[in-house]
């Protein structure tokens, strides 16, 4: 029983691993081909081109610096001096704790 149990299990493992990797007729696996069944309708100059003209604007989204629009109402001692008297009555988690 025990030997019939154990053949089986492999026999399920091996199909398993089997059907596990099985790719297309072409040989591909996960995808790892797929540039080669593209079709480019530009030539690579042209990509070039548009690529470093495009590059002066690269990640130059709008800048939002909320710091200089707002004005604190206290002054920074006084929110450092809140900030200790809270950790000192663990309101606020401090180091692995939190």
């Amino acid at each position: 029983m025990n030997t019939a149990r154990i053949l089986s299990i492999a026999a399920v493992a091996a199909f398993a691993s089997i059907g596990a990797q099985a790719g297309e007729l072409n040989g591909n696996l996960y995808g790892t081909d797929f540039e080669a069944h593209v079709q480019s309708t530009r030539s690579s100059t042209d990509v070039r081109a548009e690529g470093q003209k495009a590059l002066p604007n690269f990640a130059k989204g709008p800048v939002a610096d909320y710091a200089a629009r707002t004005t604190s109402t206290q002054a920074r001692a006084a929110v450092r001096s809140e900030a200790l008297v809270a950790i000192r009555a663990n309101q606020i988690a401090t180091g692995e704790r939190s």
